[in-house]
């Protein structure tokens, strides 16, 4: 516990609240794969939850490192980890849930999570480049921020709250070969992971 204490003793406050936003993601993640064993709904909605929590966290750490003046170069990498985890595996985890489980989907799904690790890659190597105001904040950034994958979780939510997914998703499932099955509805993925690497795409930051 002293050695715990002492890690812990490193982070700034904002640091921590960012952990919380792991948290988050890792929880939403465990609990899609609970529900491949129980099939009981409400370990679904427990993992859709978790996500929209982790942006909570994700809005105040930035404010808090601000506030307190303090941000610091392991801030942003815990920052890009946890946006990672919470908002490109998780949404993940939770399409191959719901039903979107062909070799097809889940190449779609990989593509997703890989345009979200170089999107957080691409804003690390670039932000100090970026321009800014004189608070330090930058102006815009360049793809779609990786949270925005949440608005692909409350499509989902919705479907699953009308009892349309597994075997209901809708676009139902399409046989490309005999062999290659795809889940229209993943290409969603594959378009808001596009939408994260474009670079000619800028979106004013608020």
């Amino acid at each position: 516990m002293y050695y715990i204490f002492i890690f812990f003793s490193n982070f700034y406050l904002a640091d921590i609240i960012t952990l919380m936003n792991g948290v988050c993601g890792i929880q939403s993640v465990l609990s899609s794969m609970r529900y491949l064993t129980t099939n009981n709904v409400r370990d679904l909605y427990i993992a859709m939850y978790f996500m929209p929590l982790g942006m909570i966290f994700d809005f105040m750490d930035g404010r808090v490192a601000r506030w307190r003046n303090n941000s610091s170069l392991l801030g942003q990498e815990l920052d890009s980890l946890a946006d990672l985890i919470s908002f490109g595996v998780a949404p993940a985890a939770l399409a191959y849930a719901v039903g979107m489980r062909t070799y097809l989907d889940s190449i779609a799904l990989t593509y997703f999570v890989c345009c979200g690790i170089a999107r957080l890659a691409r804003y690390n190597a670039t932000v100090a480049l970026a321009p800014k105001d004189a608070s330090g904040k930058v102006h815009y950034f360049e793809g779609t921020p990786i949270p925005t994958s949440l608005s692909l979780v409350a499509l989902i939510a919705y479907f699953v709250s009308n009892d349309m997914y597994l075997d209901t998703l809708p676009g139902q499932m399409i046989k490309i070969t005999n062999d290659w099955d795809l889940h229209p509805l993943v290409l969603t993925f594959v378009l808001s992971g596009t939408l994260m690497i474009s670079k000619t795409l800028k979106i004013p930051k608020p």
